[in-house]
């Protein structure tokens, strides 16, 4: 009501029996807090993870992908969407606990009043329009879900009770407004937009003041049961996100984006996850943070190729096994299989849905909360080779020769320096010092096509007067692959053994033209005593071009299309370097996929996927469809794995005639005339 003419209201105006709405809060607070701590007790079977570093970096994450949706706008629709939703709803919950403290606190305590006067009219006019933009949200969140049909958005009870559930308590909002302005008409009443707009249609009704106090009291009452009915239902739903995305954004993994975690292979005693306490207690928190927005498979290369994997749904049948085995686990003696339910891997999460990961992390660059697909299906896949030995047969092949060769080909160590007939390359066995260590890479080393990235380099690196060598013979596998198949064991003798051979020499810096080759050697030997500084080849080049070491004097006429590959991109933020050379060269036209930078599309070949045989529909063939609809004459590339891949899918869609794969290396040479 009216105070002089000072505006304000009489807060729980026309309402008697207060003291049951307390009652309710208490209640649904309690339901509320058992239903987490449900959760809680389920993630608590999880092994022991620090994750309570770095708190103020964690803070600033949470405030930019929780508080300000960043991830969530990158899409329009939905993003424009959430952001209504979220906004208008933190508004409103924001003028609750405003009306709680003067109601409950500070009126009773100290006499204290603010809602009143200017800040008043301002909270009435702000909770009135933020309210209208949680119903548009709503009511797009209805129209997605009820006529949009999203791919990979699945639609289930829970949706529409939740939307429901936030409509009914918005508008029984604006209908206690509306009342309460016809029968108190106070002058500062179009502060209230929406209210006023609705006192004025129940004025026309011609109701009596008696009769809205009526019906102003029955919805008060209606709006607060349903308000305690939604506080009490979020644990159990898939609003359970309110809390667990927050904290899950707080708990992300700080490190390297491309660093697996190290099996202690001695200490451990069981390798890699079979049953659900063998993840952490992190993992088992993304489960519970996953809001099945569908966002990670419709990025992932395997689920738009009809392949048996989904992220989403790995995320969200690893939940509901959570669901049943944690309880029984926590009750079964340490190291024992729990008996009465399926088997994680293999039953719940089948080997072909693991062994379609590319690790391309799209999935986890895609999704708005974190969850951190990649690790777990590492993890299985470590319990299947290391402990199972159940893998699919071209991987014997591939383990076999990096066993007994030191490269995934097969071919003998003695060929590793035969790329560099004709060239002067020097080896740091015999000048045990340079600026940089170029790291050549198996593919350098014994694949054709990407021999020529390496002599092409050489040539550069020769005529730019830079300083490097290469280890050569001493040079072996990296190990890339091994990790990735879950063959924890082949890796660390490879990584082990690298280590050793590169920390006899002096250099300042390691030279790859592989991206995996740079995120293993940058990000996962330092977990053998291995600390380096790695650049790629597209980096150093940028780097020789803006100091003027090397020329580009000869016009390349040619459209071209760059490829991001996702071991440079996604897993080391490397995007500008590769245009800025291409853009260097005369005359280049340069065109953009419709997928680039982080929303780049995967060739198919990384996880170690280079080594498998894929059905149809290809990866790397949709990838070539999408590349020829800009008609190139080349698709650029940066990465070993990448040529391979797109040459593949170049030659197996009939498109050698219409255009051609190249690393940007051979486009620099050929621009400098070497």
């Amino acid at each position: 009501m009216m105070t002089g003419q000072v505006p304000t209201r009489e807060i729980y105006w026309n309402i008697s029996g207060i003291v049951w709405m307390y009652v309710l809060a208490v209640v649904a607070i309690a339901i509320f807090v058992y239903g987490f701590y449900r959760r809680y007790r389920l993630w608590k079977v999880g092994q022991p993870e620090v994750r309570w570093d770095n708190v103020g970096i964690r803070l600033r994450l949470v405030l930019k992908y929780a508080v300000g949706q960043a991830r969530v706008i990158r899409k329009a629709y939905p993003g424009v969407m959430h952001v209504l939703i979220f906004a208008g709803m933190t508004i409103l919950f924001i003028g609750t606990l405003l009306v709680m403290l003067q109601a409950d606190v500070l009126d009773p305590l100290f006499s204290v009043r603010f809602l009143k006067s200017t800040f008043y009219l301002f909270y009435s006019v702000s909770l009135d329009v933020f309210g209208v933009f949680a119903i548009g949200g709503l009511l797009l969140a209805a129209y997605r879900r009820l006529v949009l049909k999203p791919q990979h958005l699945p639609s289930k009870r829970d949706d529409a009770i939740i939307i429901t559930l936030l409509l009914l308590i918005l508008i029984s909002g604006y209908t206690i407004e509306g009342l309460r302005i016809a029968v108190t008409r106070p002058a500062w009443a179009l502060w209230s937009p929406f209210g006023y707009f609705l006192s004025l249609g129940f004025g026309a009704l011609g109701l009596t003041p008696e009769t809205m106090k009526t019906w102003h009291a029955i919805n008060w009452w209606s709006h607060m049961l349903l308000g305690m009915a939604f506080i009490a239902y979020i644990p159990f739903s898939k609003l359970a996100h309110l809390m667990t995305a927050p904290a899950n954004i707080f708990f992300q993994q700080l490190g390297p984006k491309g660093a697996l975690s190290k099996m202690e292979l001695e200490e451990i005693e069981n390798f890699g996850a079979s049953q659900i306490n063998h993840f952490s207690w992190k993992d088992l928190m993304d489960l519970d943070a996953c809001t099945e927005c569908g966002r990670c498979s419709d990025a992932c290369p395997a689920t738009n190729t009809d392949k048996p994997l989904s992220p989403m749904d790995l995320i969200q049948n690893l939940k509901h096994y959570m669901e049943v085995a944690a309880p029984v686990v926590a009750q079964t003696a340490e190291g024992e299989a729990p008996e009465g339910i399926p088997a994680m891997v293999g039953e719940t999460i089948a080997d072909d849905v693991l062994w379609s990961c590319t690790t391309c992390r799209a999935c986890m660059e895609a999704c708005p909360v974190y969850v951190e697909h990649i690790p777990k299906i590492i993890e299985m896949r470590r319990h299947l080779v290391l402990e199972e030995s159940r893998f699919p047969n071209e991987v014997i092949t591939t383990f076999k020769n990096l066993e007994t060769n030191g490269n995934p080909w097969g071919i003998s160590p003695e060929d590793r320096e035969k790329w560099t007939e004709g060239l002067e390359v020097p080896r740091m066995r015999d000048v045990r010092e340079a600026e940089y260590l170029f790291w050549v890479g198996c593919a350098g080393a014994y694949d054709a096509r990407s021999q020529k990235v390496a002599q092409a380099m050489v040539r550069i690196l020769n005529a730019a007067g830079v300083s490097y060598a290469i280890l050569g013979a001493e040079e072996t596998c990296t190990g890339d692959s091994a990790r990735r198949l879950g063959n924890e064991y082949l890796f660390q003798i490879l990584a082990e053994q690298n280590v050793e051979t590169i920390n006899q020499y002096r250099f300042q810096k390691i030279l790859t033209i592989c991206p995996h080759c740079m995120n293993t050697l940058q990000h996962e030997y330092p977990q053998f005593g291995g600390n380096y500084q790695v650049v790629h080849h597209t980096q150093l080049l940028q780097e020789l071009i803006k100091e003027g070491k090397i020329t580009l004097q000869h016009p390349i006429r040619k459209t071209v299309t760059y490829h991001d590959s996702c071991y440079l991109g996604r897993y080391n933020g490397i995007y500008d370097a590769p245009r800025e050379v291409l853009l260097s060269i005369p005359e280049i036209s340069l065109k953009e996929m419709p997928r680039s930078r982080e929303n780049g599309f995967c060739c198919g070949a990384g996880g170690g996927r280079m080594w498998m045989e894929e059905a149809q529909p290809k990866v790397n063939h949709q990838r070539v469809e999408e590349a020829a609809q800009l008609q190139p004459d080349v698709v650029s590339t940066a990465c070993p794995f990448c040529a391979t891949m797109i040459n593949d899918g170049i030659n197996e869609t009939n498109r050698t005639e219409e255009m051609e794969n190249r690393d940007i290396a051979l486009l620099v040479a050929e621009a400098m005339g070497v």
